[in-house]
C-alpha cells in the first residue's frame, strides 16, 4: 500500500470513527426518544384493549339477553299450543328462530371479541416486559456512565494533585538544600573565628598540662579544710 492509499485509508477511518462518535453521543437521546414512542404506544394499545373488551362485555349482554328472550318465547309457544292456536305458536315459533340466528351471531361476534382481547392482551403483557427491560437497560447505561464521569474526573484531579505535589516536594527540596547550604557556611564561619581568636595564657597553660582545670571535688576539700 502506498502513502497516498494509506492516507485514504486513515481519512476513511477517521470519518468512520467521527460518525460513530456523533451516533453514540446521540445514542442516549434516542432511546430515551424511542422509550417515549415505544411508552406512547403502549398507552394506545391499552385504550383499545378497554374499548374492545367493552365491546366483549357488550356482545355477552347482548346475548344473555336473546337467550332469554328465547325462553320467554318458548314459554309463549308452549301456551299457544296449549291452546291449540298453531297460528300463534306457528308466529311465535318464526320469532324463536329469528332471535336464535342473531344470538349465533351474537355468540360469534362476542367469540372474536374475546379473541382479541386475548390476543391484546398478550402482546401488551410482552411489550410492557420489553419495555421495562429496555428502562432498566438505559437506567444502566446512565448510571455506568455517570460513574465513568467522577472516575474520569477524579483520575484528571488526582493526576493535577500528583503534578502540584511533585511540584511542591521539589521546592521543598530546594528549601531544604538551601538550609543545608546555610548551616554549612555557619559552621564554616564559626570554625574559622574560632582558629582565628587568639589563645590565652591559661590556656596555653592547660594545654601544656602546667595548670588543670578547678573540679568541683577540689572545691569541696578545699572548702572543708578551712
Amino acid at each position: 500500500m502506498n502513502v497516498l492509499e494509506k492516507l485514504v485509508t486513515a481519512i476513511r477511518a477517521g470519518v468512520a470513527e467521527a460518525g460513530e462518535a456523533i451516533v453514540d453521543s446521540q445514542a442516549l437521546r434516542i432511546l430515551e426518544q424511542e422509550i417515549r414512542d415505544a411508552t406512547e404506544a403502549l398507552n394506545d394499545s391499552k385504550d383499545a384493549l378497554a374499548a374492545m373488551m367493552a365491546k366483549q362485555k357488550r356482545s355477552a349482554e347482548k346475548a344473555r339477553g336473546m337467550q332469554e328472550s328465547i325462553r320467554e318465547h318458548e314459554g309463549y309457544a308452549v301456551k299457544a299450543l296449549d291452546q291449540n292456536n298453531e297460528k300463534l305458536a306457528t308466529q311465535v315459533a318464526e320469532k324463536i328462530v329469528a332471535i336464535e340466528n342473531e344470538h349465533t351471531a351474537e355468540q360469534t361476534m362476542e367469540k372474536m371479541y374475546s379473541d382479541s382481547v386475548d390476543k391484546m392482551r398478550s402482546a401488551i403483557k410482552r411489550a410492557e416486559k420489553d419495555l421495562q427491560y429496555t428502562k432498566r437497560q438505559l437506567d444502566t447505561i446512565k448510571a455506568t456512565e455517570n460513574v465513568q464521569r467522577a472516575e474520569a474526573a477524579v483520575s484528571e484531579r488526582h493526576s493535577g494533585s500528583n503534578s502540584k505535589l511533585r511540584t511542591a516536594m521539589e521546592s521543598l527540596e530546594r528549601i531544604k538544600e538551601k538550609q543545608a547550604l546555610a548551616n554549612a557556611q555557619m559552621q564554616a564561619i564559626n570554625e574559622m573565628a574560632e582558629q582565628q581568636r587568639p589563645v590565652t595564657l591559661n590556656e596555653q597553660l592547660q594545654a601544656a598540662g602546667i595548670k588543670g582545670t578547678a573540679e568541683a571535688a577540689d572545691v569541696l576539700e578545699r572548702l572543708q579544710q578551712k
